[in-house]
């Protein structure tokens, strides 16, 4: 049997700049490191 749970994160502002900012910079190296 599987269980899992759902949730919501409501970061502030300044959290979700920073979290679109990791996610841009990591979305870059992947793409930069899949083109090698």
């Amino acid at each position: 049997m599987h269980k899992h749970s759902v949730f919501r994160l409501y970061p502030t502002r300044k959290q979700a700049i920073s979290i679109h900012k990791s996610m841009g910079s990591s979305r870059f190296v992947f793409h930069h490191f899949l083109a090698k």
